[in-house]
């Protein structure tokens, strides 16, 4: 396959079925913009990121965002038909590649489908399921139907080649563009230095999240603050302030409760430690240099289950990456008030557990890469090498 010809634009069909999905894709369409050689035209499903970078989408992507097992049943109408939307309108685009970007319920469906019909479109996935953590099958069942696997971690083409998965690139995490808010100046390091300490709290942006840890982590910043003056600062999204502030009601010391992304960066980089919900958010600190206590809780049946279903040792990113468990993790039963407490007492001193901490996050800058070019021109090289395959 080759790229457009220069009298008429190179066609991308990009589909997001989430909000990190359109933020992943409007980067790369920015950079498919200014990587490639001649006008791109975008065809696909996005949502607002998509939208500024260029795309109409077919149908809000609203429609695909479904959490928990009672939504999804309920929207599982629409989904089904949104899915065949997509493929009818990719069939009928003949576009020079389509690019599938996470949300892998929907895209691999969509992947399989367009397959069979247009068996010679190169077809790409943006960011690997979590084949390491649990369902390791479904990398090899990935292999028929994708081209190329673009990966947001250091670690995932080993796996997939290990898997046997489709041949994947590592191109790098949308973080690592973003570090320029992620790391502090030095008055900012020595504001980290200076008492009062300042303490993150986050105890993770879905509701289930903040049902499940928010009194466990109220009481144990409670214990925390027993012992020394402290500042507690919870960073959380608009949208959950109200659940936010009814959860901290009750909690024994009140955090400053923070929702614009200038607020939540500027905590970050003046923090002296965290307790944080296992997340995307875990690697956040680990980038900005931030000694953290990360804890979790799930449902009952799932916790059963876990043991039988999870392959890895640390459910905590930085750890995954590191090799190591750097970040100590409470998890279920472990996840208590005097545990959190404990631990988060260890890194706020000038003690062995924090500049373990601190160097081992040292060493993500090398094993990420983020000398080199940003992830999403990376993705978009990629893309476009494929066309030329």
């Amino acid at each position: 396959m080759t790229a457009a010809s220069s009298d008429r634009p190179l066609t991308v069909f990009v589909v997001a079925g989430e909000e990190s999905g359109d933020q992943l894709g409007g980067a790369l369409m920015e950079g498919l913009v200014r990587l490639a050689p001649g006008p791109v035209r975008f065809l696909g499903v996005g949502g607002t990121r998509m939208a500024a970078s260029g795309l109409t989408s077919l149908f809000p992507m609203d429609d695909l965002t479904a959490i928990g097992f009672g939504q999804v049943i309920a929207k599982l109408p629409l989904i089904l038909r949104r899915m065949s939307e997509t493929v009818e309108a990719i069939v009928a685009a003949r576009p020079d590649l389509l690019v599938l970007v996470d949300a892998p319920d929907f895209t691999h469906r969509v992947a399989a489908r367009v397959r069979r019909r247009l068996p010679d479109l190169p077809i790409l996935k943006y960011v690997s399921p979590t084949v390491w953590a649990w369902r390791p099958g479904r990398a090899r069942a990935m292999r028929p139907h994708f081209d190329q696997l673009l990966a947001l971690l250091p670690f995932e083409p080993d796996v997939h080649q290990r898997l046997g998965g489709p041949p994947t690139l590592y191109v790098g995490h949308p973080l690592l563009e973003r570090l320029d808010v992620l790391r502090p100046s030095a008055t900012e390091r020595a504001r980290r230095a200076a008492r009062p300490y300042r303490i993150l709290v986050l105890p993770g942006s879905r509701r289930s999240e903040i049902a499940r840890l928010g009194d466990v982590f109220g009481r144990a910043i409670g214990l925390v603050a027993a012992g020394r003056e402290a500042e507690f600062v919870l960073p959380t999204l608009p949208h959950r302030l109200q659940e936010v502030e009814a959860a901290v009601s009750s909690w024994p010391v009140r955090p400053r409760i923070v929702t614009s992304e200038g607020e939540k960066y500027a905590a970050f980089r003046t923090a002296r430690a965290a307790l944080a919900a296992s997340g995307t958010v875990t690697l956040e600190l680990a980038l900005a240099g931030v000694p953290t206590v990360a804890a979790y809780r799930v449902a009952g049946w799932e916790a059963i289950i876990a043991p039988y279903v999870l392959t890895i040792p640390s459910v905590i990113l930085p750890n995954l990456v590191l090799g190591e468990n750097a970040v100590p993790e409470f998890l279920q039963h472990d996840c208590t008030p005097e545990k959190l407490a404990s631990a988060l007492d260890a890194i706020l001193a000038d003690s062995p557990e924090r500049r373990a901490q601190l160097s081992a996050f040292e060493r993500l800058d090398a094993i990420f890469g983020i000398d080199g070019e940003p992830p999403s021109l990376r993705a978009a090289s990629a893309v476009l090498a494929a066309l030329r395959a």
